[in-house]
């Protein structure tokens, strides 16, 4: 059997747990909105046919911010389309996703939802098809409270009072060369800089999110980061980081250890923007926001012009629904880890996505909503990391990885609050349990409760065919004696340890 060893104390901290960290993203992209969070006619749909069964997972879920309209939709998406009387919005193509988007859900609906859901609106403003002047006319309608008119354009769509957005995104993967308006780093950055400082004469206490690298391989990552930083240090609070994991090849072992990867990408990331801090001789420390984050397999999907014929523009086409199995739980709890691990920098993130799109929600037309596998990891932590996340020192045998070499057989994290100590842990051996003790004589521990996933067979889903094949599991193992927990880690499991 597998060892392993943590160390905490109370007085070693990472930094404040941010209620963002749990952020999610909702794009017009296949199912999501309309079939997903969206379906008039649904039995559980209400008078603005948001299905209230969606809505509930959701509020159990526990998401904070979630970022909104895209995604690659964005860079094509002119918001006026969305607002005003839904008989009246134009339909339009969709180029991002080969797609015709009907419009009927804008940014008043859009609104409602999160309203039932008590979640925070994150906005991207398009900067690859439009501009500044576009991005402050979305701020006016949507910010100022009255006066103007697009002001009372608001007003007769339905709302008096402004929506008071706070966080906004410059654009989205603008280094991509499927992004609509693809820039260089340079030219970016200097779009980025002249739309923030246009905001700010709009409003100055905005939160604003300057997109990084599309993704840690991208040829340009690094530079691309340096570069549009040193155009915008001044003008934006955070950078954003994207990254998306699958097998490769059959690589398990290298799977389970992704966290591996999202620990090296924030550093790298954080080593840049700290080297442009240099330079500037400035006091501020940019901070991420991991905006778009995932399980996804992406080799399994064409690129969509491949997708589609060029006369065939479907609404709401099934597209990117994977179906997530136990071992794609295990790893989506090892990239939370990392995250938790980070939370002196990283201040906001956006799971990516939410319903039916590489989702922990998935939906059917006139049917039911269930939870994935990957639910269960996020709805917990959610819930249980509060307070100060804590440095863990990690004492532990290791595990051969092809891409990683090898690594610590258990991943950790733990935050601790007034409420109580909460760790998270994924043991990553493929075939043997693994022993854990932590000494918590400097917390005075009186109770311990585990919770999490595993399965006898890894490869288990929650599907149409039965929605709930997968669920939380009691580890009955966890003991407390004299101040020392003990807990038996299943192989390839996710468990969370609450501290009374």
């Amino acid at each position: 059997m597998a060892r392993a060893r943590l160390t905490l104390d109370p007085a070693f901290t990472i930094g404040t747990v941010q209620r963002r960290l749990f952020g999610g993203f909702v794009e017009h992209l296949g199912r999501h909105v309309y079939d997903g969070i969206h379906e008039p006619g649904h039995p559980s749909a209400g008078p603005d046919g948001f299905r209230r069964d969606v809505i509930e997972l959701v509020r159990e879920l526990g998401v904070s911010t979630i970022r909104y309209p895209g995604g690659n939709f964005v860079s094509g998406y002119e918001w006026e389309d969305g607002v005003g009387p839904a008989e009246q919005r134009p339909r339009r193509l969709d180029l991002a996703w080969h797609s015709t988007e009907t419009n009927q859900v804008g940014l008043h609906e859009f609104q409602t939802w999160l309203d039932h859901v008590g979640s925070e609106l994150m906005l991207a403003v398009n900067l690859g098809t439009r501009g500044p002047k576009e991005a402050i006319e979305l701020l006016e309608y949507a910010n100022i409270p009255t006066g103007t008119a697009r002001t009372a354009q608001r007003a007769a769509n339905g709302r008096d009072e402004p929506f008071g957005v706070k966080i906004w995104c410059l654009g989205n993967e603008m280094d991509g060369p499927w992004q609509l308006g693809r820039r260089n780093a340079e030219d970016y950055g200097k779009l980025a800089s002249v739309t923030a400082n246009a905001m700010r004469q709009v409003d100055n206490t905005l939160e604003l999110v300057v997109c990084g690298s599309s993704a840690r391989d991208m040829p340009t990552f690094g530079a691309w980061e340096r570069t549009v930083l040193e155009h915008t240090y001044s003008d934006v609070d955070y950078i954003s980081c994207h990254a998306y994991y699958e097998p490769v090849d059959g690589d398990l072992a290298s799977f389970l250890a992704s966290g591996v990867d999202m620990d090296a990408f924030i550093e790298a990331v954080v080593a840049t923007a700290d080297h442009v801090r240099a330079l500037k001789r400035t006091e501020k420390k940019m901070m991420i926001s991991f905006d778009e984050w995932n399980v996804w397999y992406a080799s399994r999907w064409n690129a969509v012009e491949d997708t589609f014929p060029v006369d065939h523009w479907p609404v709401a086409p099934r597209l990117l629904e994977d179906v997530y199995s136990v071992a794609d739980a295990v790893t989506f709890g090892g990239l939370l880890i990392s995250l938790l691990n980070h939370a002196d920098r990283v201040t906001s993130a956006s799971l990516a996505q939410l319903v039916n799109v590489i989702g922990p929600i998935m939906t059917e037309p006139g049917g039911p909503a269930w939870r994935q596998t990957t639910f269960f990891p996020f709805a917990v932590t959610s819930r249980a990391a509060r307070g100060d996340a804590l440095r863990v020192v990690l004492d532990a045998d290791t595990v051969p990885t092809a891409k990683y070499g090898d690594v610590p057989v258990v991943d950790a994290a733990a935050t601790v609050s007034p409420d109580g100590l909460s760790i998270f842990l994924q043991n990553r051996h493929l075939t043997e349990p693994t022993t854990l003790t932590v000494d918590l004589h400097r917390f005075n521990p009186a109770s311990v409760a585990a919770e999490g996933i595993w399965d006898d067979d890894i490869h288990a889903v929650n599907d149409l065919a039965d929605t709930t094949r997968v669920g939380l599991r009691v580890n009955d193992t966890a003991m407390l004696t004299d101040g020392v927990l003990t807990v038996t880690l299943p192989p390839v499991s996710w468990t969370a340890l609450t501290i009374g």
